[in-house]
């Protein structure tokens, strides 16, 4: 216990010291006590963002984490977006027209827009990133969304026409990937642009800039003051990476940090402490996402029988994970859509917590105890399996430890394993060098999910890394991206939801709210079906109550 402490307080020491080293600190003028209730917005200071994972690639066509999305999504732009509401609107694109039989959407892009480096975009640069997304040599996870494009044509620095082979109901959201700078790039080979130094060194034409990134510490971005959107009203934005949660609390308590996502844990016990109720605002939104623990199924253990998974499933107790590790600030998942999405399907029901049926179903295809040692055996071979999961994720582990126990008094042995973010997802998911892993998916308003199911999507980097395969799926999941009508559409996934529940690829766990901690001198956020991000950059900071400057 004294070296864990002694390690945070390290951690702890080092953190707040680089904070001073990134911004120069300012007197407060006044505190968020004294805040008046109309306050007017004003250009300045930083927001120091903690996060449990660092990024693996700055680069929106080849990064697949939601650590890295967290920078992308703050330098690059897309055509489109979604607003508050959930609803697509125009980005780099003013607007568009879809034709009448859905095959071709012709964009017309905005013509104030320039790259970081002062360039200025034009069609050119959605070429280069749709040619970068169809190589096949281009590690990308979202190539099948633009492989049934039969055409793109640019009459126009500022038109670019898309016409599809045939009917895809994402199009549109899908021209929501940030769009890559053609200028920067050149002529580069797909294995250098795999490799490119622009990887970590990114331009943009988001509302900010990339300034630094130092391994394990901290990315920082500046305000772009040419932003087509207008300037962000804060300067900096800087991406502390702290490993550890109970960390994160402590430098969120003592000001060191500015936002970081809650704990369950954290949310319920800090909301009366005098440092959340006079400094720090808690946010609760739906979520659109979901925990999940996936097999192997390149695993001799789980590749043969959907009958094991589903063992699994009946010996897992997913009220007692979110009642331990969410406080019950969540909902039990039944399958690959989240319960908040069109698409999921209300008769798809959870497996009910029943440990001796999952005996019963085990015995049947010939795991035993047969030497007394409480744990199940078959030709000569334990049950036994590792549980992979990321450091820092309280939950996450907590789930992992919970599901050890559970399954322990069936006689399988479970072993977990805590793994940095980067070398998780780069040296096991990517090389398909797993057990089992305990993760979560944040999906897109639109159910497509065909990079995660269908069954060809397995390359190292694309999604589907578990090696699912299922006739029946792969044919529901191209049939669902070629109809428009929803009332169709839902048919389809209610089928997809379905069929992977039974087959149970993943122990579907649970679906959490939304926990974030914001320092209270942060003005102009706002809860709206989307999330508090959407807004970004319209959040501020009141002169009196800024607390950090530029550095010159």
């Amino acid at each position: 216990m004294i070296k864990k402490m002694l390690a945070a307080f390290l951690i702890f020491a080092l953190l707040s010291l680089g904070a001073l080293y990134l911004v120069k600190a300012q007197r407060k003028k006044m505190s968020v006590s004294q805040l008046p209730a109309e306050t007017k917005p004003a250009y300045g200071d930083a927001v120091i963002n903690g996060s449990i994972g660092e990024p693996s690639i700055l680069n929106p066509v080849l990064a697949s984490d939601s650590a890295s999305f967290d920078i992308i999504d703050l330098v690059f732009n897309g055509l489109v977006k979604y607003d508050q509401d959930i609803k697509l609107v125009g980005d780099l694109a003013e607007k568009w027209d879809v034709s009448q039989d859905g095959l071709t959407i012709t964009f017309y892009l905005r013509k104030d827009v320039k790259w970081h480096d002062g360039f200025p975009f034009t069609a050119k640069d959605v070429v280069f990133t749709y040619n970068k997304l169809i190589d096949p040599d281009s590690r990308t996870p979202f190539a099948s969304n633009f492989q049934l494009i039969s055409k793109l044509e640019t009459p126009d620095s500022y038109t670019v026409i898309v016409t599809y082979k045939e009917p895809f109901a994402p199009a549109l959201e899908s021209w929501g990937m940030g769009i890559l700078p053609q200028h920067v790039f050149g002529e580069m080979t797909a294995a250098e642009f795999n490799k490119s130094d622009f990887n970590r060194f990114p331009i943009g034409t988001g509302p900010y800039k990339f300034k630094e990134w130092r391994t394990g510490q901290k990315i920082e971005l500046e305000s772009n003051s040419d932003y087509f959107e207008g300037r962000p009203y804060i300067d900096k934005y800087i991406y502390q990476i702290i490993p550890d949660q109970s960390v994160q609390l402590l430098a969120l308590k003592t000001h060191t940090i500015d936002m970081m996502s809650l704990t369950a844990d954290m949310y319920v016990k800090e909301a009366n402490h005098p440092e959340f109720e006079q400094g720090i605002n808690r946010f609760r939104y739906p979520s659109f996402s979901y925990t999940y623990l996936a097999y192997n199924l390149n695993n001799p253990l789980f590749k043969n029988t959907r009958l094991t998974r589903q063992a699994l499933s009946y010996a897992i107790n997913r009220q007692e994970i979110i009642d331990g590790t969410l406080q019950s600030m969540g909902t039990i998942c039944t399958g690959p859509f989240p319960n908040r999405s069109w698409a999921y399907n209300p008769d798809v029901k959870p497996y009910d917590y029943d440990p001796e049926k999952a005996r019963i179903m085990l015995a049947s295809i010939g795991w035993k105890d047969t030497n007394g040692d409480g744990y199940l055996e078959k030709g000569g071979q334990k049950f036994e399996f590792t549980i992979l999961t990321n450091q820092g994720n309280k939950e996450r582990e907590l789930a992992a430890t919970i599901i050890q126990e559970q399954l322990k008094k069936i006689g399988v042995k479970v072993n977990v394993r805590i793994l940095e973010w980067s070398a998780l997802i780069h040296q096991y998911v990517d090389k398909k060098s797993f057990d089992a892993i305990l993760l979560g998916w944040n999906m897109t308003p639109d159910p497509d999910c065909f990079d995660i199911w269908f069954s060809e999507k397995t390359r190292e980097g694309e999604y589907n890394f578990i090696s699912y395969k299922n006739p029946q799926v792969d044919i529901l999941l191209t049939l669902g991206r070629k109809t428009f009508d929803q009332a169709e559409r839902l048919k389809i996934y209610h089928k997809v939801h379905a069929l992977i529940a039974e087959d149970q690829p993943y122990a579907f766990l649970y679906v959490r709210d939304s926990l974030v901690a914001v320092d209270k001198r942060f003005q102009g956020i706002k809860v709206e079906p989307i999330g508090i991000g959407y807004n970004f950059t319209k959040w501020y900071v009141p002169k009196t109550l800024q607390k950090y400057t530029m550095q010159q």
